[in-house]
């Protein structure tokens, strides 16, 4: 989820190796890299620490437990483990609120992610009325990936998308080239921040010596190199309790009709 180029993939796979020695673990690192679909990789049976959003594990999508979750070194996430959805246009557009884009183009990734069709959904809400139950003249949908978000938006084939905020912290840090053009419009309220997940039948001891080596990474000598590269501040324990606001999100959203933005 988070792998945005080369460099980043590294830190995150040298971090994680990190990890698994601390919490005398084995593990072998698997490559997974986008487009390919999420949900046979979190219903693997052999998972140990794998990135996960929040909503499908609310959602129980498939079985897993949550771990820990990254801190990212953003204001927004006032020292916790917390993201938003920010909604990007082109610095070139004529758009200076929200409410600019509507009757125009925007898009989503997939109806399982919270960053790129929850939370973008729960925020749309307040704006529907009566009269306009539909904001957007034409919402493109399956978009998949941030990364294809953002190349939609740069292009000019969507004039608003969704974009993990932390995801696109990292992007806009090393390949800036990709961000130079895009400005943040608007932006969400947080929640909490997608954990890194063992499949559900890897024994609580182990679990929980993960859990102990990811809060405790900060303190440890080998973080501070990477944390600059991951922009980290550590790590916080995560439960399935965490993600349940993400349901009430999506509650709110059906209850008023509002299956899908649109």
């Amino acid at each position: 989820m988070y792998a945005v180029s080369p460099e980043v993939e590294g830190a995150w796979r040298a971090l994680l190796a990190h990890v698994a020695q601390d919490a005398g673990a084995k593990f072998e690192y698997f490559s997974y890299p986008a487009p390919q679909p999420l949900e046979p990789l979190w219903r693997r049976e052999d998972l140990g620490l794998v990135f996960m959003c929040g909503y499908p594990i609310a959602s129980q999508l498939a079985t897993v437990q949550p771990i820990a979750a990254p801190i990212p070194r953003a204001p927004w996430a006032r020292g916790r483990a917390l993201y938003r959805t920010d909604l990007i246009v082109r610095a070139d557009s004529p758009y200076r609120k929200l409410e600019d884009t509507f009757g125009a183009r925007a898009g989503y990734t997939v109806a399982h992610s919270h960053s790129g069709f929850n939370a973008l959904r729960h925020h749309l809400l307040r704006y529907r009325t009566p009269e306009r139950p539909a904001l957007y003249g034409e919402m493109l949908g399956n978009l998949i990936t941030a990364r294809n978000v953002l190349d939609q938006v740069r292009s000019g084939r969507i004039d608003v998308g969704p974009l993990d905020a932390y995801w696109y912290l990292l992007i806009a840090r090393h390949a800036p080239q990709l961000t130079q053009r895009i400005r943040v419009l608007d932006s969400t309220a947080t929640a909490p921040m997608p954990a890194l997940v063992a499949s559900g039948g890897v024994a609580q001891e182990q679990v929980e010596a993960l859990r102990a080596a990811l809060t405790g990474a900060a303190l440890r000598p080998w973080f501070a190199a990477l944390s600059e590269v991951l922009m980290l501040e550590g790590f916080a324990a995560a439960s399935l309790t965490d993600y349940e606001p993400m349901l009430e999100w999506e509650r709110e959203a059906r209850a008023a009709g509002y299956e899908t933005p649109a």
